[in-house]
């Protein structure tokens, strides 16, 4: 039986921040990273984006931060066109990239006055900004210390604090807990619990990892070959897919998944 699309029906409050537009990201003929993407999020919500590895979620994050330009389509965010606005898009949200660039022969403070000032945050502003969020991230006594004697998941909060360094309303997080151990993954994801409930942040998560997105998200959308095949809640998915359990949904829509990939959900579990 062939799986219809799924799309929550769940009544949804507040504005739109991020709107797409059948918006495409192809490669030569042949590959589709992303392939007429729909796509609404909320202000306030933690919307997951799930697929399995290659299924053009670090692609859609990057059309939406406007580090790549789509091949055609279009996406809004926060009211800004990403074709159009793309500086204005850079100003409003923050991106903690899969395997982001750290500068660890810099001490923690270095390394997000060096973030603040590519924003061109400057003086009194920048060296606040940065005191808050070293005070945040519990840092301060660390400041001072080279990133390079970190550990993973101390380097991962300079990541977080650098991806808020220029006060973004929406935050992107792609495998935020990638190469993270079992105690700093849970750390990470009371941070960035902490982003949404606490400080009203926008977050996106990109992750094929189904446990963090069943966690934090209010509602997730699979992508899947480039294409959304669905979105909704996790009740909403499980019960319009007809299986009992996330994994189950997700299994039956993609169309399974790989000895790696099960390897990573236990893992991250």
């Amino acid at each position: 039986m062939q799986i219809q699309k799924i799309v929550s029906e769940t009544k949804q409050k507040g504005k739109v921040i991020i709107r797409t537009d059948k918006l495409c990201k192809y490669y030569g003929k042949d590959i589709k990273a992303v392939d007429e993407l729909d796509l609404e999020v909320f202000e306030g919500e933690t919307f997951g984006l799930l697929g399995p590895n290659g299924a053009g979620k670090t692609t859609t994050v990057r059309l939406l931060n406007c580090i790549l330009k789509p091949t055609s389509g279009t996406a809004d965010v926060n009211g800004y066109n990403i074709t159009e606005n793309s500086t204005k898009v850079k100003t409003i949200t923050g991106l903690l990239a899969e395997s982001p660039g750290l500068y660890e022969k810099l001490s923690a403070y270095e390394f997000l006055e060096f973030m603040g000032a590519l924003y061109n945050i400057k003086g009194t502003i920048l060296k606040e900004r940065i005191e808050e969020l070293l005070s945040l991230f519990g840092l301060t006594d660390r400041k001072d210390y080279l990133l390079e004697g970190f550990s993973s998941g101390m380097k991962q909060k300079v990541l977080i604090a650098a991806a808020l360094i220029n006060d973004p309303s929406i935050i992107f997080f792609d495998e935020p807990t990638a190469a993270l151990d079992p105690r700093a993954a849970h750390m990470v994801k009371d941070l960035i619990k902490g982003l949404a409930d606490q400080l009203g942040r926008t977050v996106v998560i990109c992750s094929h990892i189904l446990p963090i997105v069943e966690e934090l998200c209010d509602r997730i959308g699979i992508i899947n070959q480039g294409r959304l095949i669905a979105v909704g809640t996790v009740d909403e998915i499980i019960a319009q897919a007809g299986t009992d359990t996330l994994e189950e949904a997700f299994i039956a829509l993609t169309g399974g998944v790989d000895e790696k990939e099960l390897l990573a959900w236990r893992d991250h579990s």
